[in-house]
Formats: structure tokens, sequence, C-alpha cells
């Protein structure tokens, strides 16, 4: 409620301070100030629309598009409130003489239209940005009624203050409010800063830098006054993550640092160009050793995958091996050594433990040989394990039976990156019986005339997939060290560097003029000093 009650109360006064000042010339000069309230209205109404629409879109989407859409509000509401921040940090000392200086200037034009105009603008700018912070300060609040509540207080205190300066009963340092007001606003924004980033990784944007760094459970438990204070208006969760403390840092630092910076050690503007290509430098430099110091770890090392039969008897192993265009399993049961070779070009991919994964099939069907072309039922009975086949009656078939044999192989292998994640190999012998009664062919699956059936061992896979989802992480994590943040401080110095180049060529412009006008003035001495004589 706070947050929200200081934003309403700020932009509010804002706001508050425009009109008044408008409707005090209008006054003076006796006009109506209908028109003024129309566009007000207007405004404010406006204003409305933009925050219903956004919430409404917000509510139809689905959990990850909500999730991305708080993200950019949240962005635009953090950029509307630095900007803020940093214009009435430089002109709230003498904003009210501005605002007089810009309704003077309206009323020498002739028409009151251009006050009505400026009163809409002023409103509809600040009521815009209004909306825009107050959707995200609601969305990462913990009741949105409660802060409703507190951005309508806020707003209700601003024009009363408003009201108050308008007939000159309430005489405000706005220098002193803006700037108090600026400091609690710099917390709130770097908290949606923080949720930001978290609605950023729930849309799935944001995968790095998601490890636990502090648990402030015991500070600020669930439903307490702390909790409220922490979360509902600092926006800090009781669990943060690396990058939402990063992100939270890198914006309340710089960001408080130059607003409570003091007047007496600012530097004076001749030396601010040589100052930012100063701190442009640091952070190249800052980049650059994080771009180089920071190692990335390698693959883990996963050995070869050990094979095993359905009856978990260890058979052997499997490696694999990538040429070009080509991948090779070869795997060793027993004393058979076997070779697949697989086309690239043939793959497909598939989850596999958890892993996306490339696959490669093979099937093959073979007639096996040396098997009965004739069986009786004592010899069906045998190869089916001691029972009699489902579908076979021994009176109404009593055999002996026409037999033939086919074998079906099927090899599967689990990819990713290089290294083999699973394997494996099931062959299956079909015998299909005719003739002995049987008014139809009869096809069983006879196990003891199976080849060998083989698949890698139950705990190698997971603990494939286990080591290489563990590496990803250890190296996205890294990656916000030596990628991410290098960019950003990259990001950062070529920004320094535009500003101190267009503060140089501005400074270079004034000296030029400044030269020009003594030029000019020494000029006008001569001629006034050759007209004398």
């Amino acid at each position: 409620m706070l947050a929200t009650l200081v934003i309403g109360l700020r932009e509010g006064l804002e706001a508050a301070l425009i009109v008044g000042i408008i409707a005090a010339f209008l006054r003076r000069t006796g006009a109506s100030l209908r028109p003024m309230w129309l566009g007000v209205a207007a405004a404010i109404a406006l204003s409305l629309g933009v925050g219903v629409t956004l919430e409404i879109i917000s509510a139809e989407l689905p959990q990850a598009q909500q999730e991305a859409l708080e993200t950019i509000i949240g962005v635009i509401a953090v950029v509307f409130v630095t900007s803020m921040i940093a214009w009435m940090n430089r002109h709230a000392k003498g904003l009210k003489r501005d605002l007089e200086r810009s309704a003077a200037t309206a009323v020498r034009g002739g028409t009151t239209w251009a006050l009505v105009a400026m009163a809409f603008l002023a409103v509809l700018k600040e009521g815009f940005e209004t909306s825009v912070f107050l959707l995200a300060a609601f969305q990462s609040s913990t009741s949105s009624l409660v802060a409703g509540a507190g951005a309508l207080l806020g707003i209700g205190i601003s024009v009363g203050i408003g009201i108050g300066i308008y007939r000159g009963g309430i005489r405000l340092n706005l220098s002193k409010f803006f700037r108090i007001t600026g400091v609690f606003l710099v917390f709130v924004a770097a908290g949606l800063v923080l949720s930001a980033v978290r609605t950023a990784h729930e849309a799935g944007w944001i995968q790095i830098g998601q490890q636990a760094t502090i648990d402030l459970g015991w500070l600020a438990p669930t439903g307490s006054i702390q909790a409220a204070l922490l979360t509902g208006i600092l926006g800090i969760p009781a669990d943060p993550r690396l990058i939402e403390v990063l992100a939270w840092a890198l914006y309340l630092v710089p960001v408080l640092a130059y607003l409570l910076w003091p007047v007496a050690l600012r530097p004076a503007p001749e030396r601010l160009p040589r100052l930012w290509v100063t701190l442009a430098a640091g952070l190249a430099a800052v980049g650059i050793v994080l771009a180089i110091a920071v190692p990335l770890p390698g693959a883990p090392a996963t050995g070869p995958a050990t094979l095993v039969s359905s009856t978990g008897a260890r058979l052997g192993s499997a490696t694999l091996q990538q040429t070009a265009g080509t991948v090779v399993v070869t795997s060793r049961v027993g004393g058979e050594t076997m070779v697949w070779r697989y086309a690239t070009s043939a793959m497909r991919t598939a989850d596999h433990e958890g892993l996306a994964a490339r696959v490669w099939n093979s099937t093959s069907e073979t007639v096996p040989t040396g098997r009965p072309t004739s069986l009786t039922l004592d010899e069906l009975v045998a190869l089916a394990g001691g029972r009699l086949p489902v579908g076979i009656n021994a009176t109404q078939d009593p055999g002996p039976f026409d037999a033939a044999w086919a074998t079906r192989t099927e090899s599967t292998v689990w990819m990713t990156g290089t290294t083999l994640l699973d394997a494996s190999r099931r062959t299956v012998t079909t015998l299909t019986l005719r003739g002995g009664g049987l008014a139809s062919p009869r096809t069983i699956s006879v196990t003891a005339a199976d080849p060998v059936s083989w698949t890698t061992d139950a705990a190698y896979a997971p603990g494939v997939a286990a080591a290489l989802t563990a590496a990803r992480q250890a190296r996205a994590e890294l990656l916000l060290w030596k990628l991410c943040l290098p960019v950003l401080f990259g990001a950062a110095s070529a920004a320094l560097l535009v500003a101190a180049a267009r503060a140089r060529r501005r400074q270079r412009g004034e000296q030029r003029d400044e030269a020009r006008d003594r030029t000019s003035a020494a000029a006008d001495a001569e001629r006034r000093l050759t007209a004398g004589v």
C-alpha cells in the first residue's frame, strides 16, 4: 500500500501542479476553466483505459504469456520511473517557475486552448506513467485491493496539495519533496526490476542465474508485517535468486548514487565528459576481465555404457564415435563385436531422460537358419516354455504343424551432443503355425529361440542425464558472469562514451558561441571607438 500511495502521491502531484498553475492563469485572465477540466477528464479517462486494457489483455493470456506481459510492463514502468526521477532531480528546484513561464507564453499567444492542450498532455503523460507503474506494482503486490487503496489515497492527497498550492494555502519545497520521494521510488523501482527478472524466468526468457542466494523467510515470514514491507513494498521475495540480486543491485546502486550525490562533490560540467570516459573505460575493463577470467566447464566424462541382458546379466559395453555425417556405435557383447552406422541425416529428435536427444532406429527382419520346418505338439510346448500357446487346443489341434520362422531386430540409439545417452537392442523371434488341425495360421513369440536382447544398465542413462544436466546448468550459470555481465557492462560503457561525445560537442558549440560573441563585442567596441574619433 505504501508503495502505491507514494506513486499516486508523486505522479498526482506533478499533474496537480501543472493543472493548478494553468487554472491560476485562466482565472487571472477571466477565462472559463471548463475547457481545461474537459481536457483533464479526457486525459484521466484515456489513462484509465490504458490500465484497464493492459489488465484485461494480461488476464486473458495463458500463464507463460501473462508472465511475459508482466515482464514487459515492469520494464516499461522502471524506464518511466527512472526517467521521472532523473528529470525531477534536475528540474524540481525551478519547476514552478518553468511552468509559469510556459503558461505565460501560451497566454501571450492569444488563446487559452494552448493551456488546455498543455493540461491535457501533462495529465495524460502522468496518467499513462501512473497506470503502467501502478499496474506493475499491483502485479508484484500481495493484495491488489490494498495496493489500489494506497494509490487512490496518494492521488487524493496530491489533489488536496494541488488545491492548497493553487489557493496559496500550502507552500511546498518541491526540491526536497521530490528528493525524498525519489529515494523511496528508487527502492520500489529496484523491486520492480527484481520482479521483472523473476517473471522473465517464469515466462521462459531467462534460465541462468537461478541458484538460491539467501533465505529471508526468517526475516519476513509469510503473512507478517515484515513480509508486507519487504515483498509488498520493496518487491524483494523471501528466496531471491542470484540474477535477481544482481539486477536489483545493478539498478539500485547507480541510480541511488546519482540521486543522493552531494551537490558540492559533483564535477563541473566541463569535467563531465572526461569522467564519463573514465567510467566507460572502467566498465569495459571489468567486462573484459570477466569474459577472459571466468572459465567454462567442459563436457563431463561419462565412459562406455554397460550392456545388460533382460535378466540383468552383464554382457559387455558400447561406445559412440562421430565421423562426417555418420554416428558409429560399437558394442561388444560376449565375444562378438557389433558396429552400427547411422547417417546423421536420418536422425529425429525426442525427449529421453528429461533431455532433448537425437534418436536413430534400425529395424531388420531375417529368417533364422537351422530351425525345424515341422513341429509336433510336444516340441511346440517345449519351445513355449512348458505351456501350450494361447489359441492352440491339444484335442482339436493335435499337430504336427508346419513352422515358418522370422526374427525381427530393432536397435535404438539416443545421443545428446557427442555423448551416448542410451542404447537398446530388442530381438523377437516369431513362429507361424499352419496345419495340424488349425483352422487358420497362428503366430506366436518364441522366447527360447530369441537371439540376445540387451539395453544399457539401468543406472547408466539416468546418471549420464544427471551429469549432463548439471554440466549445462553450471555452464549456464557461468555464462551469466562470462557473457551476460560483460555485455551489460559493454553496453553501459558505450552509452557513457556516446554521452561524453555529445557533451563534448555541446561544450565546443558553446565555446564557439562565446568566442563569436566576444569577437562581435570587440568589433562593436572598435566601431564605436572609430565613430567617436
